[in-house]
């Protein structure tokens, strides 16, 4: 007899675009800044290094059957001190995504 899991399972963990990586002057659209949930140190972000990231959204005609389309990309290193990320995606994340939620993908494993 096998017993169920009563425990949601989840393969993700969720992420907010900040904005792009920029200086006083100048915006690099190719970096996105990401918080991740319940990050709050450099030190914690390292787990997450190479995860991969999805970007999903609704587009006003359907593709292959379906309204939502995802961006992928992948987190490069740590940004400042307080658990935000840097990630590069295949494509530049809009300006319009900023603010909204990213999945963080807990594969590939690195432990």
């Amino acid at each position: 007899m096998q017993i169920a899991n009563i425990y949601p399972c989840s393969l993700y963990s969720k992420g907010r675009f900040l904005g792009f990586k920029r200086g006083l002057r100048n915006q690099y659209e190719h970096t996105a800044l990401i918080q991740l949930e319940n990050v709050n140190s450099k030190e914690e972000t390292h787990f997450y290094e190479g995860k991969r990231v999805a970007y999903l959204y609704r587009a006003p005609t359907a593709k292959k059957g379906t309204h939502i389309r995802c961006i992928w990309g992948r987190i490069t290193r740590p940004h400042g001190n307080s658990g935000t990320v840097r990630a590069k995606f295949r494509h530049n994340l809009p300006p319009s995504a900023m603010g909204s939620t990213v999945r963080v993908m807990l594969y590939p494993s690195n432990i």
